[in-house]
């Protein structure tokens, strides 16, 4: 009877998206030959509550400040999560708020025409403690600012709709940054911590104050047909960054930003090699988007808890730093090996394969100068790369080998003295590969690349 009396309530059950479904735990090998990895995510039941945020106070006219409606809606709907679910509809207007968390067994649907805000307030993005295994802020010491969405613990949690979008507002952020005057490290766009079974769908992300979509901590991770739209010169604004997740999937997704398009992270220096939280069974596919200054799919160079088990096919990347680049250093510890890429196309690309090192980037004076990566297995095959400005860079570390370094099949139109390969401390083997590989890639050790 009390939930009759509830005037916001709709008992009509919501569907959840429709995406493929795997009804078996199939290994990563087993995922990678469907057309889809969408899988990963596994939806629950029917969400048995519907509300609108308008019913909690909200109002779309780009100016009032919705927070209260944000946090209102989520706490009085997250009293469903044990009882078939809840989504909370946002209907066309601009809806400006400050930060707010999710709930488990909840749906953030945004109509066509929707657009939630990023106050420009910095005072609406709270602090809240560093990351574990990051120890402090990634840009400042001590704590951080939350994400405009945020999440931590949860279970089933579902952000689609008909291509709304998510704009934070950057530029405030940026410009901090750009003058020198920020004092926290800046706060992604949706951040969800410790969580499991998330799906991200048909949605549209803009001008986020820094990385845009960071999953940290979490397991069976979809992120499908969305978009990632900053400007190219805005700072460290990175599309998709899964960070110590388990069972992810990125797919069909266009993104434009000023730093890499996806990024594989799994903690920062002593700190991720303490809390040894990897990041592992991986599947990006069919990404496509440009980036000036960073690379279309980056692994590192935070890689101190492991990287392992990745999957990057039919990726297209344009008018960008790299198209593919291993980002690590001394200190970082920790492994990346079982690393597939296969199917790239790039155009206008300064360097299209990089190995890169020695960015002297450290949480504090603690870490530990003894601890180098270990890079075993990258497996690069069916590479296309016209106007490329200069053969790939692959550097690794003195006193470790970045070992079973394989390509095939790859074709890249660089001309000159632009055409010459640089390689320092890797081995591995090359098939058909043009322009000729440097001298470590040309081992007659077959069995080197049996798996590529």
């Amino acid at each position: 009877m009390t939930l009759i009396g509830l005037s916001w309530l709709q008992t009509t059950p919501a569907r959840p998206p429709s995406v493929a479904v795997v009804t078996s735990d199939r290994p990563l090998v087993e995922e990678a030959k469907q057309s889809s990895c969408s899988g990963f995510y596994r939806p629950g039941s029917q969400r048995r509550v519907v509300s609108s945020i308008r019913e909690f106070g909200g109002v779309g006219d780009g100016e009032t400040l919705n927070t209260l409606a944000f946090r209102r809606a989520v706490e009085e709907l997250g009293r469903f999560g044990d009882k078939g679910g809840s989504q909370l509809n946002v209907p066309p207007g601009r809806w400006l708020t400050g930060s707010f968390n999710l709930t488990s067994n909840f749906t953030l649907f945004l109509e066509e025409g929707a657009v939630i805000l990023g106050s420009q307030n910095p005072e609406d993005w709270p602090l809240i403690e560093p990351l574990p295994s990051y120890g402090r802020g990634r840009e400042r010491p001590g704590g951080r600012h939350i994400s405009l969405i945020h999440g931590d613990g949860l279970n089933d949690v579902v952000i689609t709709g008909h291509n709304g979008s998510i704009d934070g507002q950057g530029r405030i952020w940026w410009e901090l940054w750009w003058n020198k005057t920020l004092n926290h490290t800046r706060g992604h766009l949706l951040e969800l911590v410790n969580s499991h079974n998330i799906l991200i769908f048909n949605i549209t992300f803009l001008n986020s104050p820094f990385w845009t979509i960071h999953p940290v901590y979490c397991s069976n991770v979809v992120v499908k047909n969305v978009t990632v739209l900053a400007p190219l010169n805005s700072p460290n604004t990175d599309g998709i960054d899964p960070d110590s997740c388990l069972n992810v999937c990125i797919e069909d997704c266009y993104i434009e930003s000023g730093d890499d398009l996806v990024a594989l992270k799994s903690g920062w220096d002593q700190h991720g090699i303490r809390m040894h939280r990897p990041s592992s069974n991986i599947i990006i596919r069919r990404v496509s988007g440009t980036t000036p200054t960073c690379s279309g799919v980056g692994i590192g160079s935070e890689m101190s808890g492991g990287i392992s088990n990745v999957l990057v096919e039919d990726l297209n990347v344009w008018n960008s730093s790299a198209a593919l680049r291993i980002k690590t250093d001394r200190g970082r510890g920790g492994y990346i090996t079982n690393i597939t890429i296969t199917n790239v196309t790039m155009k206008m690309i300064k360097i299209p394969i990089r190995f890169s090192r020695g960015s002297d980037d450290h949480p504090d004076d603690n870490w530990d100068r003894k601890a180098l990566p270990r890079i075993n297995g990258i497996f690069i095959s069916n590479i296309v790369g016209v106007g490329i400005m200069k053969a790939p860079v692959l550097e690794g570390i003195e006193g470790t080998i970045f070992d079973r370094i394989c390509l095939k099949n790859v074709s890249l139109d660089c001309q000159g003295n632009r055409a010459e390969w640089q390689c320092e401390f890797v081995a591995g083997k090359s098939d058909n590969v043009f322009p000729s590989p440097c001298d470590q890639l040309r081992s007659n050790v077959s069995s080197l690349c049996l798996n590529s």
